[in-house]
């Protein structure tokens, strides 16, 4: 087998390893970083809902709280500012959404799905676990979900969700009293869910993955090409003339042109060695003629 296709070999076997292991790292770290991007715009979002909690209870309530023995107003409580706040972006957004899953709620459309009472559950039989990250496919395609328990820390809550006799009328008037209580302190009663979809981060990913690795691979072959080039040029080609000259001495053929390969390098120091060789056989020939 000859030297280039012994080098081309294991060129071609170190480079496929690297394309290898790059295609994979690469791979793997745009798909973390995707779902790191998706996560981020999923925490993102619960902080917004947060803020409008938050915004609700401690500004809006309080105006409000006069009227509401008269008429029940939803927009007091502050679960349902969140989700009608997110219920406005999902006009132009419609793949992103929110929901306060509740198991017993008091609003119908805040009741939990199979899926979302199963996250629920999962928070009140660990409490110590304070998020659920996680995806699933949808219709729309697949979704992170971020969720968050939802506990009555608060007293005051208890005041419209403790018993029906305890219920504000204008409430009870609104929504009967088949749900919405027997809710207790410090209980996980639902969860904050999240849901992000997973599509379009994950697709630009894929497409890096696939311009990186095409470069990656141009450059291999490019990489390729140009050593063998210099292979066959400086190496194969001084090579082969270099035994081409040795194999016409060693027929008898003493007048052959010498070969200078030039430079200071190994194929120079062998050319240089090999002339040297020639011209001391010549002379101890000349001598044993004499």
């Amino acid at each position: 087998m000859k030297l280039i296709v012994k080098f081309n070999l294991i060129l071609i076997l170190v480079f496929l390893a690297g394309l290898g292991v790059a295609g994979y790292i690469s791979h793997e770290l745009l798909q973390r970083n995707a779902r790191e991007e998706i996560l981020q715009n999923a925490r993102i979002m619960m902080q917004g809902a947060l803020a409008v909690r938050g915004y609700t209870s401690t500004q809006i309530k309080p105006l409000l709280d006069t009227q509401l023995k008269y008429e029940f107003l939803p927009q007091s409580v502050s679960a349902f500012a969140a989700t009608e706040y997110f219920n406005e972006l999902r006009k132009k957004y419609p793949e992103y959404s929110y929901k306060e899953a509740t198991l017993n709620p008091t609003n119908p459309r805040d009741r939990a799905s199979d899926w979302e009472a199963d996250i629920v559950n999962r928070f009140r039989d660990n409490e110590q676990v304070t998020e659920q990250i996680g995806d699933r496919d949808t219709p729309s395609g697949k979704q992170l979900y971020l969720a968050r328990p939802i506990r009555i820390s608060d007293a005051r809550c208890l005041a419209c969700h403790s018993t029906v006799d305890a219920a504000p009328a204008s409430m009870i008037e609104k929504y009967g009293n088949a749900n919405g209580f027997g809710w207790k302190l410090n209980e996980i009663v639902g969860s904050q869910i999240v849901s992000v979809p997973m599509d379009l981060p994950i697709k630009r990913a894929d497409t890096t993955f696939k311009v990186f690795m095409t470069l990656l691979v141009a450059l291999v072959a490019f990489i390729f090409i140009l050593l063998n080039v210099l292979l066959f040029f400086l190496v194969v080609k001084p090579v082969n003339k270099l035994a081409s000259i040795a194999d016409r001495v060693s027929l008898g053929e003493m007048n052959v042109e010498e070969f200078k390969a030039g430079g200071r390098d190994e194929i120079g120091t062998l050319s240089d060695s090999f002339s040297r060789m020639r011209k001391s056989l010549v002379q101890a020939l000349k001598m044993l003629e004499e």
